[in-house]
């Protein structure tokens, strides 16, 4: 059983925008704020009536986000 719903996010064009590693919900934000509230109602509609078992996840899965950041070096000092 799986106990994390895993997220990739990014930014571009300021908008934040979460794509499902482990599941099929992509979601945006204007904020990080924002992002992280729809994160948790896109999961929990996509969720919602579901048995989480037959999905293969456990009864409580956390939710994990990684934040892709440039790799534009450019003007960075060491």
């Amino acid at each position: 059983m799986k106990n994390i719903i895993q997220f990739w996010v990014s930014q571009e064009d300021g908008v934040y925008t979460a794509s499902g590693v482990n599941v099929p919900i992509v979601t945006d934000g204007k904020t990080f704020e924002e992002l992280q509230t729809n994160i948790k109602e896109a999961t929990a509609l996509y969720f919602e009536g579901e048995d989480l078992a037959e999905l293969g996840f456990g009864a409580t899965p956390s939710i994990l986000t990684s934040f892709e950041i440039s790799t534009n070096f450019q003007g960075v000092q060491a």
